[in-house]
């Protein structure tokens, strides 16, 4: 590419990956154009919306505040499609972005099923608001149904809260931290349903495959996650998920100017392809920030190389348990409970703010494990987890 002209980065989406990528290519070329499409301008604090699903207080953090310290720009739009081979992003709207470079940073959301409400609708604070002595049907049992379901039972101790899993919930953990969880949802009365699959859910009840019916006044369901398939509609290459197939360099393999981050990418690592965090997803984002500043220095971009370190899981605001992991996200035999976990898992899952606010960016070696070398700036995940 000419690294004297093509100098035009357009970034889509601004969660934690398109932020760190956005404030880590700005910061490391001054020289380069970055400019930041998204639909709102309000920040979501994906690692904390079991926190906001229950009404706390998080804060309301202004995309283009945050930006502006780096010199990114901040266009508010939604992509209606990509173009490209003209590279170009078509807004909603009719207007246009142009691009030299594209970092596709849209992410993954919960499906939307019909009588039920997923994390991140701000009505579902309401709603338990609403129905603070009845009850909340919890569909999944995986880390973001575990960590809602004892946020609201322990906001709302009148409340019946009611976990469904076709398995154990947290099955990814070690046996020490799941008994440990399992005490915990035991202390706050949560009822826990192994074994059993949700056909469809009803206004007022959610319906078991076999016709069993569950009185419910509230149902979330996080379970399963979808992709914008505005990469596929693009013709670019994507996985049969809709996933951006990535390189090694997180580039797409058949368009080598766009690169892939986070949930939105297939990214594969020896141990296979990461699963859509926040542990894995920052890291990928610092990654393509430094391979950006490479390109735009006329060097080639770096292979990505990620291990996990954790599953940092709250149980409600007085208790949480940490599994650290293998590289392969399998559990080690290593855990942390209680106000021991409560702390760690405020170091290293609290607001990435502050690195966005920082002055010198985050060096991509800082944000994975390479070498079997632990960091502790990894968040902890955040994706709506697969029906355990």
């Amino acid at each position: 590419m000419d690294t004297k002209t093509n100098r035009r980065i357009l970034i889509l989406g601004a969660g934690y990956t398109g932020m760190m990528a956005a404030h880590g290519i700005a910061r490391r070329d001054k020289t380069a154009d970055v400019t930041l499409l998204n639909p709102t301008d309000v920040f979501n604090e994906r690692l904390r919306q079991h926190q906001a699903a229950v009404g706390q207080d998080l804060g309301a953090h202004r995309i283009p505040d945050i930006l502006a310290p780096a010199g990114v720009a901040f266009v508010q739009g939604r992509a209606a499609r990509i173009e490209a081979d003209r590279h170009r992003v078509v807004l909603d709207d009719g207007r246009e972005l142009a691009y030299d470079l594209l970092v596709y940073a849209i992410g993954s959301a919960a499906p939307r099923v019909a009588n039920a409400f997923t994390i991140d609708d701000p009505m579902f604070a309401l709603a338990l608001r609403d129905n603070d002595k009845g009850v909340l049907t919890v569909c999944g049992a995986g880390l973001t149904g575990i960590e809602a379901a004892t946020e609201a039972a322990e906001t709302y101790p009148g409340m019946q809260v009611r976990l469904l899993s076709r398995g154990e919930p947290a099955a990814m953990m070690g046996p020490k931290a799941r008994a440990y969880l399992m005490r915990a949802l035991f202390r706050l009365r949560i009822e826990v349903r192994t074994g059993v699959s949700v056909a469809r859910v009803l206004p007022g009840a959610v319906e078991l495959e076999g016709g069993d019916h569950l009185p419910t006044d509230v149902a979330l369901w996080t379970t399963g996650v979808e992709y914008a398939p505005l990469a596929a509609e693009a013709g670019i290459a994507v996985d049969a998920h809709g996933r951006v197939a990535v390189d090694a360099a997180l580039r797409s393999v058949s368009h080598p100017e766009i690169f892939a981050i986070g949930d939105a990418a297939a990214i594969r690592q020896g141990y296979g392809v990461i699963h859509g965090t926040c542990q894995s997803g920052i890291p990928s984002a610092a990654h393509t920030a430094e391979s950006v500043t490479r390109l735009l220095q006329g060097k080639d971009p770096k292979p990505f190389r990620f291990g996990y370190i954790h599953q940092p899981v709250s149980l409600g605001r007085k208790d949480a348990v940490i599994q650290f992991t293998n590289p392969d996200d399998t559990p080690s035999r290593w855990y942390l409970k209680g106000r021991a976990a409560i702390a760690y898992k405020e170091a290293v899952s609290s607001s990435p703010l502050k690195f966005y606010r920082s002055t010198t960016p985050i060096p991509a070696r800082m944000t994975g494990r390479t070498g079997g070398r632990h960091n502790r700036l990894n968040p902890a995940p955040a994706s709506v987890d697969t029906l355990a």
